[in-house]
């Protein structure tokens, strides 16, 4: 076995110098190393990018400048996503001479307009950031921009840009961006292709996460299936209480009514909204979001509902003389449940560039306070309601 202290002799001293050390620019990191920034180059990974380009038009929705998401798939793995938002900025970026903030956007890292200010306080990350990685990892990627009446477009291919920014023609009745690319088969395979039922999944999720926002939908009629149809449109007025609605379908529930909600956190901090319900012989699903961004892992937004219930029902049972339920513990309230958080907190932290878990610590506090004054209204404005799911919850727990 070589000895890992000793120097080789065939190395020489003076081979270790400045011509060693290797600079990688512009968005070259991002393709030497997909896995550090979309999680992999696997099925996951290239939804992944469809996600980020959906996710910056979702935050124009949520900071109040859109009302209207188009997500459209073709053929040959072509997405486009449109907004009818303020559209990216098109002047000359200050610290660049000769290059629009918009060509600033998709060609550099860690370049957008959610690191400080208010443009997107409660936004799932920083606009640029996402739709850059797009850029590096995509054969051909075309913004097209319509700002102050006039519509605007540059192409971009593989991180790099591949013409200048050109005014296209008037649009004097258009606002908003519009991002298309296509996934570059070098990245994620030869065989890689977008699911249209995942999309159109996607599509409806954020629409449910952000109530009003009208999120349409369309695919090639060759990609259609008796699942995923060629065109829809999605807006629910209620949002998480009408997918929660969706999810329950026709199955009994041990309360007739969920437990849904909606309060916003002292000082504009953010919000919360979530949609729980207790079904009958079910297995039951917890969703979680941040800023509209899916948090499969949960964190600390999870945290803080699931100590709001535990200590809500543990504070019911007091109220009514349950003994037994000071030894229910959070796994109890959630077994089986049903539920869906969603919550828009300012300058998120997560734990990995996919965002699959939250660790921002103020998100438990702010959560388990929102929920709970709601939560033991839920329990005590209705007594029977309230004995049948402490009912339940001891009948399980034991």
């Amino acid at each position: 076995m070589a000895d890992l202290f000793s120097s080789s002799s065939s190395a020489s001293p003076d081979s270790y110098d400045a011509s060693s050390i290797e600079v990688l620019e512009g968005l070259e990191p991002v393709r030497r190393r997909p896995g550090m920034y979309i999680g992999g180059t696997d099925a996951r990974a290239l939804h992944h990018l469809a996600a980020e380009v959906i996710d910056n038009s979702m935050d124009e929705a949520v900071a109040g400048h859109a009302s209207r998401i188009e997500v459209s798939l073709s053929e040959g793995n072509r997405l486009t996503v449109t907004d009818n938002g303020r559209g990216m900025p098109v002047d000359q970026h200050p610290k660049y001479p000769g290059k629009s903030a918009l060509e600033v956007i998709m060609t550099m890292l860690h370049s957008g307009g959610k690191f400080e200010g208010k443009a997107y306080s409660t936004s799932g990350g920083l606009h640029g950031v996402g739709v850059s990685v797009v850029n590096a990892l995509s054969t051909e990627t075309i913004v097209e921009v319509a700002r102050d009446k006039t519509l605007y477009r540059q192409t971009f291919s593989r991180g790099l840009a591949t013409s200048k920014l050109e005014q296209v023609g008037a649009a004097p009745n258009k606002r908003g961006t519009t991002v298309i690319f296509t996934p570059d088969p070098e990245i994620f395979g030869m065989d890689a292709v977008f699911s249209a039922e995942r999309l159109y999944k996607l599509a409806r999720s954020k629409a449910y996460l952000f109530a009003g926002v009208e999120i349409r939908w369309r695919c090639d009629p060759s990609l259609a299936t008796e699942d995923v149809p060629e065109t829809a449109t999605f807006q629910f007025a209620n949002g998480l209480a009408d997918h929660l609605a969706e999810q329950l379908g026709d199955r009994p529930a041990v309360t007739n009514q969920p437990f849904t909600g909606r309060q916003d956190f002292p000082d504009s901090q953010g919000s919360a909204e979530w949609a729980v319900a207790w079904p009958l012989y079910s297995d039951g699903s917890e969703s979680y979001y941040c800023n509209t961004i899916p948090t499969p892992d949960g964190g600390t937004h999870e945290a803080g509902l699931r100590a709001a219930l535990t200590k809500g029902i543990r504070a019911f049972g007091d109220l009514v003389g349950n003994k037994k339920a000071k030894d229910i513990t959070a796994d109890d309230v959630f077994n089986g449940v049903e539920l869906m958080l969603s919550v828009f907190i300012r300058n998120p932290h997560f734990q990995s560039q996919t965002k699959d878990r939250l660790t921002s610590l103020e998100a438990a506090r702010f959560v388990e306070a929102a929920v709970r004054d709601h939560f033991d209204h839920y329990l005590a404005d209705n007594m029977d309601r309230g004995r049948a799911l402490l009912g339940s919850i001891v009948e399980l727990m034991e």
